[in-house]
């Protein structure tokens, strides 16, 4: 068997439009086609013993071991790897259960999808899935130890952590969208200029004075010095000649730390003698150069979070213990620990196991034990020095029992100390009295404190303390943080009414982002440049602080290749399905092209709209899978579809008596002329009015009134600069050049019905065959070309995508002799050398057609020779 390739999807996809986190190989079976599961000897014993937990799965049967049932029965092996990939990453602790395996079009190909929780991990069970099947079908033995690490430690390392992924989840259970910003835990919450970021718990919002000064321990005390919060007595120093007389100073026990520790690190407690508060400085040294020296104050560890200067929780935590039976050897107490299910390798469980490591040893050792010493029955052994989770702590929540100086306390503190999210470390005896009263004090106040031990408690309630964080980030009620987003999909036309619509808001006052197969714009200036409709785009457009609209072209092969880069919409539109790119990434059909397509009207908000071409069959049929508001267009008002609509309120779009109307139940509302737009050439370029359509309706959608409307359709002019490819018209002294993006039979089509209105004494085509399209749809544009010109210029395109450049010519060549044997054809493989030829050979009143895939090339070339005609250095012959 052999794996061609693996994507991801990170986004709604052709597979999935809810389930955004899909993992599609692409798996050739080679010769395991012809051997299902049933003809393998002993395959299902096999299985079923090394994947027991299997039995659960339920498959097609839908019952318990429905999938061994399939086993028995017979099944490919694509279909088993994808049952073994969900299996193994729950067996790592990463519970997902949806997979799908359909064929790819060839045989013995198929596209085995199947869930993960994070991608990395996914991509890794995809690979292992193969080689433990490999193993199975041939009986060797298969140890699956390593690869269940190996996927614990990939989520580690690609995970957010607990409180980042805690206020991500709660926005989106309110229909905040989020993006990752980096592999850590930078995230943005919201869209364009509606957007706030965090950084685990650390926001936008959050002060960095208020961080400075709670990473600097020693400016943090003098502040609640000043205030009277009760603080431990304590002296900072950084040199080791000064530390017997802070510890005189401030009286054993002590604890020493380093000033701008954090998470626990360098910190050392309950220190009663001299020679451990030397080891103690020299620890604390290494991670910072002040060092503070302070009262160890006795009793339990507390940690209070203030949100919002608001008390939210408290939770009382202990360290990484265990608790002697007059048996067992602390190692084997710790083993006994870690059996608790709840604990887990890193942050992926309730509670991390306990490891056994240098300082757990070296506690050990100080409490005069080592690892095989018995502790007596009752006998409890501290293991961390710290109460931290993440070194194996637990937690209890005591946010109900605080006294209400306590509260009043911690929330001054947050105010003097400038934090929006803060978490206030104290030592008391009691919680449920002022620490005025306990002797307790406030150790230390924390910016960005972790939530892992108030969402997860080992005991008591847990508190959703990333609401609060939420709330203050996006205060008003029901406010998600998003941006207009029009989507716009198609065969043909997608990028001239993307380039419409952000003209149309542009024009309204928007600051608009907007993506297309020519670049990703941003306020009209060009910041990337090339094929820019996929996901990574539709991202960078979205993550940009400046934008507050969103106008993205969505094409196919970003689409299947990784999903689309947002999860909802607020309008797409549909121009058409006609057959283009079939047979690539597994699409053959045009039905199965519809349903790519489709994916994009799926991801509609309930109250936004699809926007539908109702003179298309498939574009129309979208509806039947939509949950949002539909509006239709049309080039024929008399279309039953469009009638329908408006006879139940409707709206809609279409082209009649020469106007390009918008249509409120049966209320017509004429924009203008079509003739007076100037993108349609007077009148004459059909596709362009069928273009303005939709755009119109979203205009109208989006709260843009029929003048601005007006306006921004009679200022789109036309041109290299505003639609680059498409409809390009240069007049030349002698001759017109036509520079046109069309790719496929049915962009030639609509081309050719432009051309034939234009008058011209000879009209010349330059035409290219494209690698990634089917013999007869080569054929197809070469049968066109010979109807629509008297000569044709067959050049050939800068990518070949698989294919010769002999082919292409070959396939363009036999459909032009299909339809006329005696056209005037010429061979010029070189795109430039081709319009040199044509410009140089063209007669008076001649018309020459570029069909061109390279667009910006192609421009510069024609606007150099633009150049030279004016100058009157252009020479024909």
């Amino acid at each position: 068997m052999k794996i061609r390739e693996i994507n991801a999807m990170r986004g709604p996809n052709y597979w999935s439009v809810r389930r955004h986190k899909l993992i599609v190989m692409v798996l050739d079976l080679e010769e395991m086609e012809e051997r299902p599961s049933n003809k393998i000897p002993g395959f299902g014993e096999r299985i079923r013993a090394m994947f027991p937990g299997m039995i659960s799965h339920r498959c097609s049967k839908g019952c318990e071991g429905g999938f061994f049932m399939r086993i028995d029965e017979g099944t490919w092996m694509g279909h088993i790897i994808e049952h073994i990939a969900l299996e193994i990453q729950t067996l790592a602790d990463m519970d997902t259960g949806f997979g799908r395996t359909r064929g790819y079009g060839e045989k013995g190909v198929y596209n085995v999808v199947f869930s993960y929780i994070e991608e990395s991990v996914g991509r890794y069970a995809a690979k292992a899935a193969v080689r433990i099947c490999e193993a199975l079908i041939e009986g060797k033995d298969y140890d699956m130890t390593e690869d269940i690490q190996e996927m614990r430690e990939l989520r580690e390392a690609e995970r957010l952590g607990p409180s980042t992924g805690s206020i991500v989840e709660e926005a989106q259970s309110r229909g905040i969208p989020w993006i990752r910003l980096n592999k850590y835990s930078l995230c943005q919450l919201g869209y364009g200029a509606n957007q706030k970021r965090i950084q685990a718990t650390v926001t936008s919002e959050t002060s960095s004075i208020g961080v400075e000064l709670a990473c600097d321990k020693e400016d943090t005390k003098y502040l609640l010095e000043q205030a009277e919060v009760e603080v431990p007595r304590g002296d900072i120093i950084s040199r080791e000649r000064s530390l017997e007389d802070a510890c005189r100073y401030v009286g054993y026990p002590l604890v020493i730390k380093p000033i701008d520790g954090n998470h626990g690190r360098g910190i050392t407690v309950d220190i009663t003698n001299y020679e451990t508060a030397l080891e103690a400085f020299r620890i604390a040294k290494e991670v910072s150069s002040r060092v503070i020296v302070e009262k160890y104050i006795t009793g339990e560890d507390y940690r209070l979070l203030v949100i919002n200067h608001v008390f939210v929780a408290a939770a009382k935590r202990t360290p990484a213990h265990v608790i002697g039976d007059g048996k067992h050897p602390i190692k084997e107490l710790v083993e006994e620990v870690n059996k608790d299910p709840r604990r887990g390798y890193g942050h992926e469980k309730v509670l991390t196991a306990i490891t056994l490591n240098d300082l757990t040893k070296n506690i050990i050792k100080d409490a005069g034990y080592n690892v095989d010493s018995v502790l007596d029955e009752g006998e409890m052994l501290i293991l961390k020095d710290t109460a931290n989770l993440s070194t194996g702590g637990t937690a209890e929540d005591v946010t109900d029992i605080v006294h209400p100086a306590n509260v009043s306390m911690a929330e001054r503190i947050s105010k003097i100390i400038d934090l929006d999210i803060c978490g206030i470390d104290v030592m008391t005896t009691d919680i449920t009295k002022p620490l005025s009263e306990t002797g307790g004090a406030v150790l230390e106040v924390n910016a960005g404190p972790g939530f892992r031990m108030h969402l997860a408690p080992t005991t008591g309630l847990p508190r959703n303390v990333a609401a609060p964080v939420v709330d203050k980030l996006f205060p008003q009620k029901g406010d998600t943080g998003r941006i207009p987003i029009v989507a716009i999909t198609g065969t043909n036309g997608k990028t001239t009414t993307s380039r419409l619509m952000a003209h149309i808001a542009k024009m309204k006052g928007y600051r608009v982002g907007y993506t297309t197969s020519d670049g990703v714009y941003i306020q009209n200036r060009m910041l990337m440049q090339g094929d820019c409709t996929g996901p990574a785009s539709a991202e960078f457009v979205l993550k940009d602080p400046t934008v507050n609209f969103a106008v993205l072209e969505c094409a196919r092969g970003g689409l299947l290749r990784a999903g689309l880069g947002f999860k909802k919409c607020d309008i797409a539109i549909v121009t058409n399905v006609a057959a283009d790119h079939l047979g690539l990434k597994g699409i053959h059909t045009i039905e199965q092209l519809a349903k790519v397509k489709g994916v994009i009207p799926e991801t509609v908000l309930p109250d936004g709209y699809a926007i539908l071409n109702a003179d298309d069959d498939l574009v129309y049929d979208m509806r039947r899978n939509l949950n949002c508001n539909v509006a239709l267009f049309s080039m024929d008002e008399n279309n039953p579809r469009i009638q329908a609509l408006q006879r139940i309120g409707g709206i809609t779009a279409v082209y009649e008596n020469g106007f390009v109307t918008l249509c409120k139940g049966a209320w017509k509302m004429r924009i203008m002329k079509a003739e007076s737009i100037p993108l349609t050439y007077g009148g004459r370029a059909q596709f362009m009015i069928q273009n303005v359509l939709p755009a119109t309706i979203a205009a109208h959608i989006s709260g843009i009134s029929i003048e601005d409307t007006k306006a921004a359709l009679e200022t789109f002019i036309p041109s290299a600069s505003s639609t680059p490819g498409r409809l390009n018209l240069f007049e030349f002294n002698d001759f017109n050049i036509l520079l046109d993006y069309a790719h496929n039979p049915a962009g030639m089509r609509a081309l050719q019905k432009f051309t034939d209105t234009i008058e011209a004494t000879v009209k010349v085509g330059i035409i290219a065959g494209i690698g990634d399209r089917r013999e007869e749809d080569n054929n197809e544009m070469g049968s066109i070309a010979a109807d629509m010109f008297d000569e044709i210029i067959i050049r050939q395109d800068k990518n070949l995508r698989g294919k010769s450049e002999s082919d292409l010519i070959n396939m363009l060549d036999q459909g032009i002799k299909n339809k006329d044997p005696q056209k005037k054809t010429m061979i010029i493989p070189s795109e430039k050398e081709a319009i040199t030829y044509a410009v140089s050979n063209a007669e008076k009143g001649s018309l020459i057609v570029l069909c061109s895939d390279v667009v910006p090339d192609a421009l510069e070339l024609v606007q150099e020779l633009k150049e030279k005609d004016l100058r009157g250095e252009l020479s024909l012959s």
